[in-house]
């Protein structure tokens, strides 16, 4: 079986609380176990997973040159969801489906940073392309605090092509686009929608932002060009998050 090594106390544990994974091993440094690492080596004992203690120098020799937190876990990859289980017939109209597409998003931290806005803001799934965008590793998953470990990821490789199945099922397609004519606190952020968030040098592509229903911009003013992605993508999914909440 294919396996990745997770690192860092949030991803590991993460990884144990939402049992998406299967966990072979997990190592840990040689030393006292306090607080989180606690409820890892209980957890990995009552679900009889095998742990091994190491000294702190194989741990980096295992994980390499990242910050560990003294654990490290050998666990099955990263279990994508298909994009038909969200979309069943009349449950993306009827639920208010709230999912989030990202174009072009390269930068790790960015990606984990993002996710784990999404997790807390209530998105139901990430759409992520297959190219041209981060993959969800380990180092994102320790950018992300253990997050990526609860989001339902939908990989795809035809991002046109799926908006317009997402458009098909009912939702509507709200593209992020920095001279928008309208702004995210004066647009509708109800109902199903998938918010579309682009990459962090160009912003969305042409061709995606064409097949966009709605664009909308988040107004700034000063010096500096635009917000940072994982930034601009907090106040907008946190903007639709308060719109829902109030309906």
């Amino acid at each position: 079986m294919k396996t990745e090594l997770l690192y860092g106390i949030h991803p590991v544990s993460e990884a144990l609380a939402a049992r998406r994974r299967k966990l072979d091993t997990i190592y840990l440094a040689d030393r006292g176990a306090t607080g989180r690492l606690k409820f890892i080596v209980s957890s990995a004992d009552s679900r009889g997973i095998r742990l091994q203690r190491i000294s702190g120098g194989d741990l980096k020799n295992l994980v390499g040159p990242v910050v560990h937190q003294g654990v490290a876990a050998r666990v099955s990859p990263f279990p994508f969801t298909d994009l038909s289980e969200l979309l069943k017939p009349d449950s993306a109209r009827d639920a208010g489906l709230f999912l989030l597409i990202l174009d072009n998003i390269q930068d790790p931290q960015n990606l984990g940073a993002l996710l784990r806005t999404a997790l807390c803001a209530g998105i139901d799934g990430v759409i992520l392309p297959k190219y041209n965008c981060a993959a969800p590793t380990p180092a994102v998953s320790k950018a992300s605090a253990g997050a990526l470990e609860h989001i339902r990821l939908i990989r795809i490789t035809n991002l046109v092509q799926t908006m317009k199945r997402c458009q098909k099922a009912g939702i509507w397609i709200i593209g992020l686009q920095k001279k928008a004519g309208q702004t995210i606190f004066t647009g509708d952020l109800n109902g199903p929608i998938a918010m579309v968030l682009g990459g962090e040098q160009k912003g969305i592509r042409p061709l995606v932002s064409r097949n966009c229903d709605y664009l909308y911009a988040i107004p700034q003013q000063g010096p500096v060009e635009s917000l940072n992605v994982s930034a601009a993508g907090a106040v907008a999914m946190y903007e639709a998050w308060r719109q829902r909440q109030k309906k």
